[in-house]
């Protein structure tokens, strides 16, 4: 219990933003051609631009660190407030009325590595907690692999037992921010007798110790936001080691459940956000297709899907807030986020036609290829969409596990890939 009430806090709160940020401008009706046309789905800048950006990012936490407004909820012992969660999501709600540098570096460390740090990290790794949600260190996630996917339980990076401390060797792919993590994440391959699912096991390791290499990802919207991550005999310590030796699968599982609950239930899963109901109604006026029937029924069945996904991710935030865990029914939301986007780009596509492919610099055209050529990424981040599917199936529906394929089947070398 604590003694300071949600009103005391929330003037407190309120105190602090309007002493240190701005009051964001009213929003304006929106009024096509007017405005930043960008629609991008990741943001696409300069490796410069993009560090100036973190270091005021950076450094509005650590104004909001000296005001202990950093970790509301974060346990008193570790270096949190020691408030309920509702006072965190009080300030969140204060927060997004004022104009504040981009947060968007932290995303991944806060809604996965961080949770799982707290729930199996031992007292060395737990350190970093305080430090990672006062924007000193930045985490990144290291799971999919080129030859494993989806199939996380398949991946091959090692860490050998080397006394106290692991030698990590191997790659990973499609990792986040990892140019500019402090601390990353890593699940790896401890024993390779045991079945797949069992010789895993999660460390926390430095991205900056030796051995280790990223080199970024061109993306097909012509940004490089994700990276590939070589580990050359990278030492690290077995107390950075995340629960017990070969017990990584449920470490992982606490990171994925946190992820797609974080994906999930953000703004593409439950709001239009950039893909407003209104920009996609002025767009259709103002290319004079505003009555044709069929685009009509599209948009409406696209906002329906917008609001069913807006409520589905209600009720998941409130059974987190009442006390619950991530569970597989977090798969749904991102399912509906990757549905939504996916419905948008082609409805765009329809609307736009030739204009969506040709930069002729009209307005509210061309830039939204960066979208349409984002949204294939969304499908597999965090989970492919056919993943995805099957946990929801099996695990939520009840559904029977998909058959194996027999071993005489003529498809049996396909399966295998």
């Amino acid at each position: 219990m604590t003694d300071l009430t949600l009103d005391e806090f929330t003037a407190e709160a309120t105190a602090f933003l309007d002493a240190n940020a701005e009051l964001k401008p009213e929003a304006k009706a929106f009024v096509w051609g007017e405005g930043d046309d960008d629609v991008a789905l990741f943001e696409e800048i300069s490796r410069e631009e993009e560090a100036e950006e973190l270091a005021r990012a950076k450094a509005w936490l650590g104004r909001r660190a000296e005001a202990k407004l950093h970790w509301i909820s974060g346990p008193v012992e570790l270096g949190g407030r020691g408030l309920p969660t509702a006072y965190a999501n009080a300030y969140r709600s204060l927060e997004s009325r004022y104009a504040i540098p981009n947060q968007s570096f932290f995303g991944i460390g806060f809604g996965m590595v961080a949770p799982t740090i707290q729930a199996h990290g031992f007292p060395e790794t737990t350190q970093y907690l305080n430090r990672m949600y006062s924007g000193e260190l930045v985490g990144c996630q290291l799971f999919s692999e080129p030859g494993a996917g989806s199939d996380l339980a398949g991946l091959q990076t090692k860490a050998e037992r080397d006394g106290d401390e692991w030698i990590v060797t191997g790659q990973k792919v499609w990792t986040s921010g990892a140019h500019y993590a402090d601390i990353g994440e890593i699940i790896c391959r401890t024993d390779p007798d045991l079945p797949k699912h069992k010789g895993l096991t999660g460390f926390v390791v430095d991205m900056h110790a030796p051995g280790v290499e990223v080199r970024p990802l061109r993306q097909m919207t012509g940004g490089a936001t994700f990276n590939e991550v070589f580990f050359d005999e990278v030492r690290v310590p077995d107390h950075h080691r995340l629960g017990d030796v070969n017990q990584g699968w449920t470490v992982a599982l606490t990171t994925l459940m946190n992820e797609r609950a974080s994906i999930g239930g953000g703004g593409g899963g439950g709001g239009m956000g950039l893909a407003s109901a209104s920009r996609l109604i002025e767009m259709m006026r103002h290319y004079g297709v505003d009555q044709d029937a069929v685009l009509r029924d599209e948009l409406a069945k696209l906002y329906t899907g917008y609001q069913v996904a807006k409520y589905t991710n209600l009720r998941a935030a409130a059974k987190l807030k009442a006390g619950g865990v991530p569970g597989p029914e977090m798969s749904i939301g991102k399912l509906a986020l990757t549905n939504n986007l996916t419905a948008t780009a082609e409805f765009v596509a329809k609307v736009l036609g030739p204009r969506l492919i040709a930069d002729s610099g009209e307005w509210g055209t061309y830039a939204w290829s960066t979208f349409v050529t984002g949204t294939p990424g969304m499908r597999i981040a965090g989970g492919s969409d056919e993943t995805l599917r099957n946990i929801v199936g099996e695990r939520v529906l009840g559904l029977p596990k998909e058959p194996g394929i027999d071993s005489k089947s003529p498809f049996k070398d396909i399966a295998k890939g």
